[in-house]
């Protein structure tokens, strides 16, 4: 069976890829990833400078899905730079993630990321785990102007991570911002931020950073994220490249992406 797919002009030996966040931070994690049967290494969202994360517990698997507040530990985004011309001997696309806990660091960033020569570049707008930080992809205007700022530092296809949304309105504002901004493709969806869950033995929430809020993935939010692949696909009337994110845990929940619009899927819950 030929799993191969096409996005924005790079071929992939396979369709099925990390996403950005599982298995893909050190160095042992993204070889471990090239040598494994993966169509794409992905690098974890990267910031300016390393960050260890949020103080544990901060990751909770329950049946169904799970549930975060990592808080985006990396490397920082110069280590990543250092290792993609390493990572690219594996013979297959790397798609490096760029994030930012400000507008002036997703510039800066991707300006640095693109010369160390990734073949894609995946702009994160909607990592929900940072306290006191808002997802940036829940604001147009300010999805656009840095989206406006980042464009001309990019000479690979730039794609952008986009949060689930849960209206008509916002799948449309949304893509028009995406539209007059050059993006190259789509991954979606990011987790379903601020989600909760209590452990009614221990009469407490399940992970310590922001009170127990944190984004829910896996299985669960997979017909969120059908409904946001579909909704931007028919916007874009098929001509967008759509990476489908969210409750793929078996071939038939990647038929579904496919069947919604999707030219390739990443895996999170399953491989963390």
């Amino acid at each position: 069976m030929n799993l191969s797919t096409a996005i924005s002009g790079v071929t992939f030996p396979s369709c099925f890829m990390n996403a950005a966040g599982a298995l893909c931070v050190t160095q042992d994690e993204l070889e471990s990833l090239g040598r494994s049967d993966a169509g794409a290494i992905v690098t974890k969202s990267m910031t300016i400078e390393a960050r260890q994360g949020n103080p544990e517990p901060r990751y909770y698997g329950f049946l169904g899905g799970s549930i975060n507040s990592m808080g985006l530990p990396n490397l920082g985004y110069k280590a990543y730079a250092e290792l993609i011309p390493h990572l690219k001997r594996f013979g297959k696309p790397v798609i490096a993630s760029v994030a930012g806990l400000g507008e002036d660091d997703f510039p800066t960033i991707a300006e640095y990321i693109n010369a160390a020569g990734p073949d894609l570049i995946e702009v994160n707008l909607s990592c929900p785990n940072i306290p006191g930080k808002p997802q940036i992809g829940y604001d147009p205007d300010a999805s656009e102007r840095l989206l406006k700022r980042v464009r001309p530092k990019v000479t690979v296809p730039m794609g952008v991570k986009l949060p689930p949304y849960f209206d008509p309105a916002h799948h449309q504002v949304m893509g028009a911002v995406i539209g007059r901004c050059g993006v190259d493709f789509l991954s979606l969806i990011n987790s379903v931020g601020n989600g909760l869950v209590v452990d009614p033995e221990r009469e407490t929430v399940v992970i310590k950073p922001k009170g127990g809020f944190g984004g829910v993935g896996g299985r669960i939010i997979k017909p969120v994220a059908l409904a946001n692949v579909r909704a931007f696909f028919k916007f874009f009337e098929g001509k967008m490249p759509i990476i489908g994110t969210g409750g793929i845990v078996e071939g038939i929940d990647a038929f579904e992406h496919f069947l919604c619009g999707a030219s390739a899927v990443q895996i999170g819950t399953v491989l963390v």
